[in-house]
């Protein structure tokens, strides 16, 4: 199939062109139009976003999200590749679920999947996965997201056959022991509203000891590479920052509600601003916009974790934890922090920066390129709203609010996987 794009910028260009896509790749830019025609009104192409960190919710939680409400969620926030976690029911531990979750993404025409593996068997933290087989089998990383790792042998054992196979390890980076009961940040707040709280320490220790782990096995020639999860706290972050200074192979990644949200938002009492780890203070939320300056914070990823509205009706002690958003993730960016982080900076963090994470080639815009590409309307405002969400969970932290940055066409593979109206 051949498709052409019209009327459509590059990235800091006011320029209007054209660019043609067949096979599923970059034919080339300004040729003669061929095939379908779409008019890009004047928006701006960029290589499809990839995020690293999301919950679709299948196999067995299909009443939260499922891969076809999620991935066409994810294609309606310019996303072209997602990486879903594997704590579902059951886990994804086994080879064949891998296969049949590509397989049946493969399917549906939105974004492509690439699902990630437990690293423990049931992600019971006691026996490693069969992580040969897995990687084999498609899975794009070993995590046991959802739950921490707190067997650090188990977890060193993990990171080390990990690495042999050229893999990354994402981990959960929170002492559950500290953590205990916790439902929000501690200080102030929590102790305002009479909440359990879940101390900043629990992150810290956590990924003291991690990067520990990371740095005994890499004095000993080992491959093992580490990849943190949604840092929410200026101490992890201080941590991370001194790990890449002596050397130590690690990423880390922070999502978008721990940059633009707080504690202060819990004082109403609404389960939807609960999430894990939890929102922190305005000192934290700075200090990670920092760390996205300075290239200390590797990449963005939403963590979108979808539950039913009645689940996120309950109280902030049942409630479970998450937010889920990936449609609003561009968006939210750009108006919060377009202007202070730069478009290109933006676009690298949500792009080429997972890739460089990952070691997948980096993305581009150049002919011969696949042709995953979002157009992004920069300029119109409008409000978020929930129900227009492809995704399940129809609600949001951020419903009513005018942001600027809508992706309005999504291709995959030169295949439409989202068009706006």
């Amino acid at each position: 199939m051949t498709l052409t794009i019209t009327n459509i910028k590059r990235p800091g260009s006011d320029r209007t062109e054209s660019v043609t896509f067949e096979h599923g790749l970059i034919k080339g830019w300004n040729l003669p139009q061929e095939g379908e025609v779409l008019d890009g009104h004047g928006g701006t192409l960029a290589p499809a976003f990839t995020e690293l960190h999301a919950h679709l919710r299948e196999p067995g939680q299909t009443e939260k999200e499922d891969l076809a409400s999620g991935l066409a969620a994810a294609a309606a926030g310019g996303y072209g590749t997602v990486v879903c976690m594997p704590n579902t029911a059951p886990v994804i531990d086994e080879p064949a679920t891998v296969r049949a979750l590509r397989e049946k993404a493969d399917g549906l025409g939105f974004a492509r999947l690439r699902p990630a593996a437990a690293l423990t068997r049931g992600q019971h933290g006691e026996a490693l996965a069969e992580l040969s087989y897995l990687k084999d089998a498609g899975a794009a990383m070993f995590t046991d997201d959802g739950r921490t790792n707190e067997n650090a042998r188990v977890l060193r054992l993990g990171l080390e056959y990990a690495g042999s196979l050229g893999m990354v390890v994402s981990v959960h980076a929170e002492d559950a022991s500290l953590r205990a009961d916790g439902v929000m940040n501690e200080g102030p707040v929590s102790e305002a509203l009479g909440l359990p709280g879940n101390p900043a320490a629990a992150e810290a220790a956590r990924v003291a000891r991690d990067l520990e782990i990371l740095a005994g096995l890499q004095a000993q020639g080992s491959a093992a590479r580490l990849h943190i999860q949604h840092l929410s706290t200026a101490r992890a972050l201080d941590l991370v920052r001194g790990a890449k200074a002596r050397g130590l192979n690690v990423t880390c990644e922070v999502c978008p509600h721990h940059l633009t949200l707080t504690d202060e938002a819990l004082r109403g009492f609404d389960a939807v601003y609960k999430v894990a780890p939890p929102l922190r203070t305005q000192a934290d939320a700075d200090a990670l916009l920092q760390g996205l300056k300075d290239g200390t914070v590797d990449c963005l990823a939403t963590d979108h974790a979808p539950h039913t509205r009645a689940e996120k009706e309950r109280n902030l002690l049942d409630a479970p934890s998450g937010i889920a958003y990936i449609e609003l993730a561009f968006p939210l960016m750009y108006t919060r922090f377009g202007a202070e982080l730069g478009l290109e900076k933006l676009l690298d963090l949500m792009t080429a920066a997972p890739a460089r994470v990952m070691g997948w080639p980096a993305p581009s815009l150049d002919a011969g390129a696949p042709a995953d590409v979002v157009v992004l309307d920069l300029d119109t405002e409008r409000e978020a709203n929930p129900a227009e969400f492809k995704s399940k969970a129809r609600f949001t932290p951020w419903a009513g609010e005018t942001l600027r940055g809508w992706p309005v066409l999504t291709l995959v593979g030169g295949q439409v996987a989202y068009q706006r109206g």
